[in-house]
This record gives C-alpha cells, structure tokens and sequence, in this order.
C-alpha cells in the first residue's frame, strides 16, 4: 500500500487503467503502470449486467477488489460507492477494502441510490454528512498507507462553486485524495487544480463530460492521478462486437485469427504455467 502513497507524493502524472474483472486486471498488472482503479461502472457491468446505479451491493463489490487486489502486484484503487449507507456501513466497507488488499478506496457525496459520475440525475447528500463519512473512514483504517478518496458529485446539479466548498471540506476532514468529478472545462480544471495540495484525480471518461487531456497537460494543470475508467470496457465491448459478428456472418474465425490474442499466451496469463509446472513435479 505504501508503494502508491509514496508515488502520489513524487512530481509527475500517475496514469491508471480503469479494470472491470480478472482478465482486464492481469492484462494492466504486467505493463508497469504505477496504479490502477476498479471501475465500479464496468466492474458492475462485467459481473452482474447491469447499470451502475446503486444496484451493486458491499459484497458484490469488495469481493471483486479482492480478487484484483489479490491477483495483481499493481496498487489498486477500488469503488467503494457511498460506502453502502451510513457511517457504521462505511466503517464496515473501510475495513473489509484494506483487509481484501486494496490499497485505497473511493467514497463519494451521493445520495442512494448513487449513479455513475458522467450520467444526468445525480444527487448529493449534505456536506456535513459526507464530512462524518470521511472522518470515520480515517479512523477506521488501520495503516494510514490506505488512502481515502474523497469525491463529491456536486459539480453537475449544483455547480462549480458548491463542488469546490465540499472538496475543501472533505480535504479538511482528512481524505488523502480529493476528486471533483465531471469538471465540464480545461478553466474549471485549472481552477481545481491551483485550489488545493494534496493529491487530485482526474476523471478521462471517453464521452463523458469533461474534456480529455494529455499527460502533460494534466501534469501542468496540477493532477497527480489520471483514472481511465472506460476506456478497457469500451475497448473490450468493441472488440467482442467485432468478432462476434463476424462468428454470425461468416459462421468461422478464419479471416480474424491475426487479431486474437494468442491462445497459448492467454493460458500463460492465466497462470497455466504453474500448473504444468505443478503437473510434472508431481506426475506418477
């Protein structure tokens, strides 16, 4: 957990891949990248089929984080919704996040049912409750290497000026990370960006509402921390479309093989090796 609360605190830009399920996490895990984040989005999409609006429970969720966390070397950043209610359930998911290996865990502002962060109709609690939530959370932890994300939905219904009031509460109610999502300009990112000291994600939602920048101009504009929730799940639903229409046209794989991932190499990520290796050790 350390490893990332250490990078945050170095000049330059984190980039994180958002992952959704085992196959996108190990993919991520082996390309060096200092972080990566379980989208709640795809990671609902992936494993229940439906719509990130609340319907994804404590359980679902942390038990998809451990199997990441787990099954990566990679630092991850995890959803952790609203918290799942109220400031006992936030302590329960707090302490459920940090044991399943997740080396930070995202809590946001909104009212439940939450929605996803870049649809319409999204509303927030009051400040003061989201302020407890944050305070409970800090106390809950038991490594302060665990990192509380603070996000706050306001941006959208309520505009810019009240989103930044609730970030600078939650930075003074202790949250390691502070996240106004959806800012919907580069002025208003800047904004974000000269306002406060600590660690800033950046939300780059292909088609959401806030415009997608580069690694430098993120840097300059003073993010440390670049999520990429989409993008895999975007990439992944393209490509299955592709070839599983080509699989009802042509009724063959023929003309696509090129464009898939090698057999052997996928059994590789998937840890067959061991298991070969296991098989001859112990072979009669």
């Amino acid at each position: 957990m350390s490893a990332l609360k250490t990078r945050l605190a170095q000049p330059g830009l984190v980039s994180a891949p958002g992952v959704f399920d085992m196959i996108s996490a190990k993919i991520a895990d082996r390309m060096g990248f200092d972080a990566l984040y379980m989208t709640g989005y795809g990671a609902v999409a992936s494993h229940l089929g439906l719509p990130d609006a609340g319907l994804a429970t404590y359980t679902d969720m942390v038990g998809r984080a451990g199997a990441i966390a787990q099954g990566c070397n990679t630092p991850l950043i995890a959803d952790g919704d609203t918290g799942y209610g109220g400031l006992l359930n936030v302590q329960h998911t707090v302490r459920g996040y940090e044991r399943a290996g997740v080396a930070g865990v995202q809590l946001e502002d909104q009212e439940t049912p939450k929605k996803c962060g870049h649809t319409p109709g999204r509303r927030v609690v009051e400040t003061d409750e989201m302020v407890k939530k944050i305070k409970v959370a800090v106390e809950t932890r038991d490594s302060d290497d665990f990192l509380i994300v603070a996000r706050t939905d306001a941006r959208t219904t309520l505009g810019i000026d009240e989103a930044m009031r609730r970030v600078e509460a939650y930075d003074k109610a202790g949250a390691d990370v502070l996240f106004l999502e959806s800012p919907e300009s580069i002025e208003e990112m800047a904004r974000i960006g000269r306002s406060f000291d600590k660690p800033l994600i950046a939300n780059m939602v292909e088609g959401g509402r806030t415009p997608i920048l580069s690694r430098e101009q993120l840097d300059e504009l003073g993010f440390s921390l670049a999520i990429f929730p989409a993008t895999g799940f975007l990439a992944a639903a393209t490509a299955l479309e592709n070839v599983y229409s080509t699989i009802a046209t042509q009724g063959s794989t023929n003309d696509i093989q090129r464009d898939l991932y090698p057999f052997e190499e996928f059994s590789k990520l998937m840890g067959f090796e061991e298991v070969w290796d296991f098989e001859k050790k112990h072979a009669d």
